[in-house]
């Protein structure tokens, strides 16, 4: 008997907490549903193709060199569908909105011949003859073969068919008139394929032919005059864009690759990390949904390639201020040692170390103060997939504060770089519309 009732007394316990569970769930508004067919850039790039289709093996191809180009970065907008394109790309005279790559027979390039579309991609012409503008890569996609520039072609034409329209380009007189462009090719640009060096191995020259190529990596981490046009005899030594420094990628040991072995670069192509540092801003998109989804061939082509790099020339650094320094150290104690820890380390992989950073070594310090500024978020991946973020300072420092840390950070554990105004992070807070203090209901200090 005492058996049964501590049965049933177990029964009815149970009864009374599924009572209140189920009350507890109907307090509670149902959570949104979430398609789980809803298709995301990367699962977009990485669906299966049909071995039924008659030409699979080229459309493949076509996918391939499409992730190596980094093509869906720019020619999608925010809520947009794939390669309908819409961004807009601020550049130094203006926005340029890109173009939409579907399918679409109207508005994009589903009745483009293959003709038209290597015109583009080697000549910069458009499919009306018109001259576009190089915030489309065709200075370094001269170099893409004849066959992968079809292969692409076939590729963007089986994807599904979007009717958009991207914005008119927001341009000042005269550099809305496309004719222009003329005399820029005139001087700026010379249509070639590319040539193989038989003296290099074959990784060699596939790294090059992405980097110089198809990967455009030069449009970015290269110093353009103000014409907008790439610095040949300064390739690769580092850029400016969007307000932000992409680094310098030769084998300068304080300020390029030099530090890195070819299985840095390749783990960081891959995951967004590695030992030294982490990919955020556009680097995270490119590494997202381009260098992630490479073959580990053409990531380790690359790699070759960069390492075997020339050393851009060291410059000359101006010692910090000693007053700027101290005045940085306490900040960066109180507001960046929980992650980075006091002596610079880092946690590898996670926070990176702030130590012998080529990054925080660059000349132009913009990288850096735009990071404390706005904060920053590195790109998930397949083998990373938790997308870290640093938080933005705009609101608890100022101008002067931020300029000390970075000197502080810029000049600490190894690095040296030349120091950070006040002006320099002002200018850089007006720019990205950070005057206006935004605080958040746990901001911590304020109220």
């Amino acid at each position: 008997m005492r058996r049964l009732a501590h049965r049933l007394l177990g029964l009815v316990a149970a009864a009374a907490a599924l009572a209140l569970a189920t009350w507890a769930v109907s307090q509670n508004p149902a959570l949104p549903a979430h398609p789980s067919d809803a298709v995301t850039p990367v699962s977009f790039l990485t669906q299966p193709i049909p071995g039924t289709a008659p030409n699979a093996a080229e459309l493949q191809h076509g996918r391939d060199l499409v992730i190596a180009g980094d093509c869906l970065s720019c020619h999608i907008r925010d809520g947009g569908q794939p390669f309908a394109g819409g961004l807009g790309l601020n550049t130094p005279f203006g926005v340029i909105y890109s173009a939409n790559i579907t399918s679409d027979p109207t508005t994009g390039i589903g009745d483009w011949t293959s003709d038209q579309f290597y015109k583009a991609m080697h000549e910069g012409v458009g499919a009306q003859g018109e001259n576009l503008y190089p915030a489309f890569p065709y200075p370094w996609f001269t170099r893409v073969s004849r066959a992968d520039d079809d292969a692409i072609l076939a590729y963007l034409k089986s994807t599904p068919a979007v009717s958009y329209r991207p914005p008119a380009n927001r341009l000042p007189f005269p550099l809305n008139i496309r004719f222009l462009l003329k005399g820029w090719n005139l001087l700026f640009f010379r249509p070639h394929d590319f040539a193989a060096d038989p003296g290099q191995s074959a990784d060699w020259n596939r790294g090059a032919y992405l980097v110089t190529g198809l990967g455009h990596c030069g449009a970015c981490h290269s110093p353009m005059n103000f014409l907008g046009a790439t610095s040949v005899d300064r390739a690769l030594y580092g850029g400016a864009i969007n307000n932000w420094v992409p680094p310098d990628l030769t084998s300068n040991a304080r300020t390029g690759l030099g530090a890195w072995s070819a299985g840095d670069i390749t783990e960081y192509l891959q995951s967004g990390r590695n030992v030294r540092a982490g990919a955020g801003a556009d680097m995270g998109e490119v590494v997202s949904y381009s260098t992630s989804l490479m073959n580990d061939a053409d990531r380790r082509a690359i790699a070759a390639y960069l390492k075997a790099l020339g050393p851009s020339p060291d410059a000359s650094v101006q010692a910090p201020d000693p007053g700027a320094m101290q005045r940085g150290a306490a900040i960066y104690s109180d507001a960046c040692a929980s992650c980075h820890l006091e002596n610079g380390v880092g946690q590898p992989r996670l926070f990176p170390p702030l130590g012998h950073n080529a990054g925080l070594q660059q000349a132009n310090p913009t990288g850096l103060a735009h990071l404390i500024l706005a904060g920053g978020r590195v790109g998930p991946t397949a083998m990373r997939p938790s997308p870290l973020a640093m938080p933005s300072f705009a609101w608890k420092l100022t101008d002067a504060e931020i300029a000390d840390v970075s000197t502080y950070i810029r000049n600490s554990w190894g690095n040296q770089a030349a120091p950070v105004s006040a002006g320099k992070v002002h200018d850089l807070r007006r720019r990205l519309g950070l005057q206006t203090i935004h605080y958040t209901d746990n901001s911590g200090d304020h109220g």
